[in-house]
């Protein structure tokens, strides 16, 4: 460290000659590590959600020794620590469950520990809020690296991708039109490599947004995790770490308003996750960045769908990548985003992006004839079903439903959906609204993806394809279909979806922003006294915790007492 330059955080371990400095040198040597690497060279925690129950992030370890190398070579010393994991495809009740505390995990990892600036390696769904989530609570610097998506899933000739077309396979074995034989080979061929869903599902998507929001290297979200490329930008990105701690680089100074609005039209264009929405909400709320749900549509009314990708249309991550990538959407979009907003390679978004030719322009259209029309992005629904608002993916849904009226059928827990769908659903119609609660943050616990219910099995038979749907819960980004999610306030804490029945009329007006019970208020009220909430999940540990302070939905469903950050002081001395 020259003179000038901000002292190193890690010198508040390394650096002293008394009992703390003799015990913290000492007992890091028993790795190997020579004298010099605790006399003014930068510690770099590589953080990491890999582990085998979270098969997406399964390849992590071996990321992070390129990561390593970029370290070293940069001049710091690199040092690899767990946290807890999130795979999306295993945990129980929800991985949305356990986010937050993921973020805990992370935020105390780096308060506690002398780290000067660290990389976060992530890659499954909830994997990266919850890192960006903690990483920003501290505000130490940070840059963030995901684990790239992989190949293209094939089957029978066909492209698959991973989760949309679990979606219509499953579907497809439900009516009859496959056989159980046929769906073991095509989950043969589905995950076929390394890397998190391959769709421009929610791992996809909050890779993208990720460099969007200015905190991966420019060009990071969408290589395949497989590609020898995927090594390069983990060894660019271990070296700017280093320099992030030079130049004091810090998450509050690339989180900005301007940000946060480049990542949300990003998203519409891309034809992203809803998921993004919540992250979104629960990441600026650390932050201490101003940002409301309403904000989700309103800045995106003029955002068309450029990327032609599953759910919403046709080709997956590896097409987009060879295509250009995120940087061809980010100068087709032009002065739609703040271009000078500040990235963590410390240069801007727009100089980031560079020139960026297209190579296939079936994978990302332009402006002037893009794959869905401006105003396809996320909509925000309110109404007396949800005053504080719900989402709805419109680039996924069907426009005959945009304007639709019809009778609710209503179920308390996905278990009994699902044995009325299978069990012949006699009295279901095409036009009939399917109602899921008890399924948001507090009522599952952990807000699942639920929100795409399967549709009745007698109707696929007939040839259904999609019908209204609406929750509380939220849905895969891989998913598709006229699906309303997320809405707020929640039934289990007396929102107004606690209160509609089987029988109701239901009315969705997308144009108009709206979803409503035909209910007379004074009936509304009539069931709204008799309602009794359901019991707590737990009385103990971390459900219960979560669920005293759980936020709604349309907060980003972080807990209560985690909004802002408390900065990264050195930590008081044991002894």
């Amino acid at each position: 460290m020259t003179s000038g330059e901000r002292p190193l955080r890690s010198a508040g371990w390394f650096g002293t000659h008394d009992k703390t400095g003799f015990v913290s040198r000492a007992w890091m040597k028993n790795d190997g590590l020579p004298d010099d690497s605790f006399r003014g060279r930068p510690i770099i925690g590589i953080a990491s959600t890999w582990s085998e129950l979270t098969p997406c992030n399964v390849h992590l370890r071996q990321l992070a020794e390129h990561v390593k190398r970029g370290v070293w070579q940069a001049g710091g010393v690199p040092l690899e620590f767990p946290t807890t994991s999130l795979g999306e495809t295993l945990i129980r009740p929800s991985s949305m469950l356990l986010r937050n505390l993921v973020s805990i995990d992370l935020e105390e990892s780096l308060r506690g520990n002398p780290i000067d600036a660290v990389v976060l390696l992530t890659g499954c769904d909830k994997t990266t809020p919850a890192y960006l989530m903690g990483a920003a609570s501290v505000d130490l610097p940070a840059i963030l690296l995901t684990g790239g998506p992989m190949l293209n899933g094939r089957f029978r000739g066909e492209t698959i991708g991973s989760g949309t077309s679990v979606w219509k396979l499953t579907e497809d074995f439900r009516a009859g039109r496959i056989s159980e034989a046929d769906l073991a080979e095509a989950e043969g061929g589905m995950s076929r490599s390394h890397g998190h869903c391959m769709t421009m599902g929610t791992a996809s998507t909050m890779a993208c947004v990720s460099e969007a929001l200015g905190m991966q290297l420019h060009g990071a979200a969408e290589i395949p995790a497989v590609d020898a490329r995927r090594g390069v930008i983990a060894h660019a990105t271990g070296a700017r770490a280093v320099e992030l701690v030079r130049e004091d680089l810090r998450p509050s100074q690339i989180l900005t308003r301007e940000a946060f609005e480049n990542a949300i039209r990003v998203n519409a264009a891309l034809g992203g996750s809803t998921n993004a929405v919540i992250h979104l909400l629960a990441l600026a709320r650390r932050i201490g960045v101003p940002l409301v749900l309403d904000e989700f549509d309103s800045l995106v009314r003029e955002i068309p769908t450029l990327v032609d990708m599953m759910p919403s249309g046709r080709f997956l991550m590896e097409d987009f990548y060879y295509a250009g990538g995120l940087a061809v959407v980010i100068n087709e979009l032009g002065d739609l985003l703040h271009r000078d907003a500040l990235t963590v390679s410390g240069r801007t978004l727009g100089a980031g992006a560079g020139v960026a030719p297209c190579h296939d322009r079936e994978v990302i259209r332009t402006m002037q004839q893009p794959f869905k029309p401006v105003g396809s992005g996320i909509a925000v629904l309110h109404g007396n079903l949800c005053p504080d608002g719900a989402v709805l993916k419109q680039s996924a849904a069907s426009p005959r439903f945009f304007t639709h009226e019809g009778t609710a059928r209503v179920f308390d827990s996905i278990e009994e959906y699902t044995e009325w769908a299978d069990g012949g659903a006699p009295e279901a119609t095409a036009d009939d609204v399917l109602v899921l609660r008890y399924s948001g943050p507090r009522g599952y616990p952990g807000m699942p993806e639920l929100g795409n219910l399967p549709l009745p099995r007698r109707l696929l038979e007939e040839g259904v394809e999609d019908m209204v749907r609406i929750s509380d819960a939220r849905m895969s980004g891989t998913s598709y279909g006229t699906v309303i999610l997320h809405i707020a306030p929640e039934s289990a804490i007396g929102g107004p979806l606690a209160l509609v029945a089987t029988g109701d009329r239901i009315r969705l007006d997308v144009p108009g922003r709206r979803l409503d019970m035909l209910v007379d208020e004074a009936e509304i009220e009539r069931r709204r006294a008799a309602w009794t909430p359901p019991p707590p999940h737990s009385d103990r540990g971390w459900v219960w915790l979560y669920s005293e302070h759980v936020q709604q939905a349309d907060l980003g469903a972080d807990l209560d007492f985690l909004a802002g950050g408390s900065g990264d002081p050195v930590p008081r001395q044991p002894f």
